[in-house]
């Protein structure tokens, strides 16, 4: 069994009957990639998954503080055993608005993967908190400036000033269950 699949599933459901599980990290380091993979190998073993990415909340200029909408549509709900609903950021118009709802049925396993996942809020009810790395800054930069083009450079330069300073006040990366090297 795939090391990461098998750590979830034997971690503790702690939002309900769900495993919250987070995969966290800075941009660039293959969080989506390293979720995707997770995804596949929980599916493969029979366990109901969701995922929930952060790109679907946060924008530009509100990184992290719309923690709240994720909470109460989706976390509070599904640890009542009930479904959960969001509406996720829609860009097609060059500027974030709401856009479509998300809506989320009690799975056994729900996946946040991206930047503040893994918050220390968060913590009480996280399965399993997944860091993903890539020590240099540049070799992420440029990642992420491949995924989304080379106008958002300046926008990315910026965002990787603002985690660093999440991520330092926060301490996210010091309570991971595991760190993942990509």
């Amino acid at each position: 069994m795939d090391p990461a699949a098998a750590a979830v599933l034997a971690a503790a459901p702690r939002l309900g009957a769900v495993r919250l599980v987070a995969v966290d990290g800075p941009s660039g380091s293959g969080k989506t990639t390293f979720s995707g993979d997770l995804v596949a190998a929980l599916r493969g073993r029979g366990a109901r998954v969701a995922l929930v990415p952060t790109d679907d909340f946060a924008t530009w200029d509100d990184p992290v503080g719309w923690w709240p909408r994720l909470a109460h549509g989706v976390l509070d709900r599904l640890a009542q055993g009930r479904p959960g609903a969001y509406r996720r950021m829609d860009w097609s118009a060059g500027e974030p608005r709401l856009g479509a709802t998300v809506h989320i049925e009690p799975p056994d396993v729900l996946l946040v993967e991206g930047v503040s996942s893994g918050r220390r809020s968060a913590v009480p009810l996280l399965s399993h908190l997944f860091w993903c790395e890539v020590p240099d800054p540049a070799v992420r930069l440029a990642r992420a400036v491949a995924r989304d083009g080379h106008p958002s450079e300046p926008l990315f330069r910026r965002w990787q000033l603002f985690e660093e300073g999440w991520f330092a006040v926060d301490g996210t990366g010091d309570r991971a269950s595991t760190r993942v090297q990509r």
